[in-house]
């Protein structure tokens, strides 16, 4: 569980991607003779990080590698930034971001996997691990999830953060009332 006082403080949430938002596969060849990249991401992650948008928190990735298939992910789910560095430095993007949104280290999450998510998880007031992330990024980690990264993890974390928030069921709620069940039941259809 995510502790509540910290929880109702974190105003952006920073998610890495190779080995959180995926499992950190990469799929990489060519078609027609152009260098093409893909990678696997959980279509549930899709509706946790929809949920803390519309719980008013923003939504950021920061990642330590370009890649096309990365930016096409973060429009899709329409995250409020990202940053990409191929050098992996992620603290100075990080911090470029929240010094953008006004926001401090005091009030933000950040989800990592491996090495280079230690300079930020050292730093933000909720720092979490997924399941399978490396032992030095477990050990700073305050809340680390079932899941292992590119699997639910993302999706893991956002119902933790926002059920410790007293925010879950009313956001699931508007959710659902959103896509049609409350003017389903108003008309009688179970």
């Amino acid at each position: 569980m995510v502790e509540p006082l910290i929880a109702k403080r974190i105003r952006v949430v920073g998610f890495d991607v190779d080995g959180v938002m995926t499992d950190g596969g990469v799929y990489v060849g060519t078609v027609g003779g152009r260098p093409v990249e893909l990678k696997r991401f959980d279509i549930q992650d899709n509706v946790g990080v929809k949920l803390l948008r519309d719980g008013g928190i923003k939504v950021v990735v920061v990642s330590g590698r370009v890649s096309e298939a990365t930016r096409l992910r973060a429009e899709e789910l329409q995250v409020h930034e990202v940053a990409q560095d191929n050098l992996a430095r992620k603290l100075p993007a990080f911090e470029g971001i929240l010094l953008r949104m006004g926001l401090r280290m005091e009030e933000a999450a950040f989800m990592g996997d491996d090495l280079p998510d230690l300079p930020i998880l050292k730093r933000v007031a909720l720092p979490v691990a997924v399941a399978n992330a490396r032992p030095e990024v477990r050990q700073v980690a305050q809340y680390t999830t079932q899941a292992i990264g590119g699997h639910g993890a993302v999706r893991e974390f956002a119902e933790a953060l926002l059920r410790s928030r007293g925010e879950w069921d009313e956001l699931v709620g508007q959710y659902l009332s959103e896509r049609g069940e409350g003017a389903a039941r108003s008309a009688g259809v179970p």
